[in-house]
């Protein structure tokens, strides 16, 4: 009798682990959102250098670096499946994580190149440097 109580909390486990994880993978709509929105993100910033729409290359950097980061979230809520739930919240730390980093990189690599081209010769005194 035991015994029979215990198989039928293990089998009812498997089907809660089950439903669980269909619940934690996407559907085909999803997934087909996710790509759209995955191409649309791609285009935009694609077409706003291409066409100059923009007045500034700083305007369109920053544009650029926002379309980045709302990328970087669309492929992890659909692709990668990160949630508040899922995992106790873990794939949140992750999400939290991956975005402290995303600015860290970003801002880190701005700083970087604005100071190569601050500190760089200009090109009219190296030809008096022969």
């Amino acid at each position: 009798m035991n015994t029979d109580t215990h198989a039928a909390h293990a089998d009812d486990h498997h089907h809660g682990d089950s439903h669980a994880q269909a619940h934690v993978h996407g559907s085909f709509s999803t997934y087909m959102l996710g790509f759209v929105l995955s191409v649309v993100l791609t285009a935009i910033p694609f077409w706003l250098v291409m066409s100059g729409a923009l007045p500034s290359k700083q305007i369109t950097a920053l544009v650029i670096m926002a379309f980045a980061v709302v990328q970087i979230v669309v492929h992890m809520i659909y692709f990668l499946h990160m949630n508040t739930t899922s995992e106790n919240g873990w794939s949140m730390m992750a999400l939290i994580f991956t975005i402290v980093m995303v600015v860290i990189a970003l801002s880190g690599s701005l700083w970087v190149m604005n100071h190569l081209n601050s500190n760089m010769m200009p090109i009219h005194q190296m030809t008096g440097m022969k």
